[in-house]
């Protein structure tokens, strides 16, 4: 690829929504892996600032794709977030994906970064020895999903579990899966 200054500008200008994006989820990676948590202070603008672009660039249909996208976002993770397995920062910075980059690509997005997330999950298991430990951990919380319906109950258990768990911070897997998907898809 010839990186002259006029082909560099054109690579910026093309899906540069897609660029600061994946600029703000390398932030908020970096932040969820000092932190364990991706503050609102980089969440609520995220969401806000999609909505607005969609709307001046598309008119109601284009507030309307936003909030789609926002709504997808939400949609992959709040059901996580409910049963506590999930912090909501995650959860809010795929709804800010979603407003800036559409409904699909968040879908898509969120799948590769789910098995990413897998991945790293059992990287970290297998890295401290506890692989056995948490196989088993896996098995009783779906055995849980399937067999106690409330959600609030679920919740409890995963409290009062959290202490034994290894903790993700989730925003580095939506990070590396989002890109990658972004990549994979030519918006990058």
């Amino acid at each position: 690829m010839d990186w002259s200054l006029l082909s560099m500008e054109t690579w910026l200008a093309q899906h540069w929504e897609v660029k600061l994006v994946s600029g703000l989820l390398i932030w908020a990676a970096w932040i969820d892996g000092k932190q364990l948590r991706v503050p609102n202070w980089l969440t609520y603008p995220m969401v806000l600032s999609g909505l607005v672009y969609g709307a001046a660039v598309g008119g109601w249909s284009g507030l309307g794709a936003a909030l789609l996208g926002m709504m997808m976002g939400l949609a992959t993770l709040l059901p996580l977030y409910a049963v506590g397995g999930m912090g909501a920062g995650d959860v809010k910075l795929m709804a800010g994906m979603g407003a800036w980059v559409g409904a699909a690509t968040t879908w898509y997005a969120f799948c590769v970064s789910v098995i990413v997330g897998a991945i790293m999950a059992v990287a970290m298991a297998a890295y401290r020895k506890k692989l056995g430990h948490h196989y088993q951990n896996f098995w009783l919380i779906a055995m849980e999903w399937l067999t106690i319906k409330d959600p609030r109950q679920l919740a409890t258990i995963a409290a009062e579990r959290k202490h034994t768990m290894l903790l993700l911070p989730y925003g580095i897997p939506i990070c590396i899966g989002s890109i990658i998907y972004f990549v994979y898809a030519g918006l990058i």
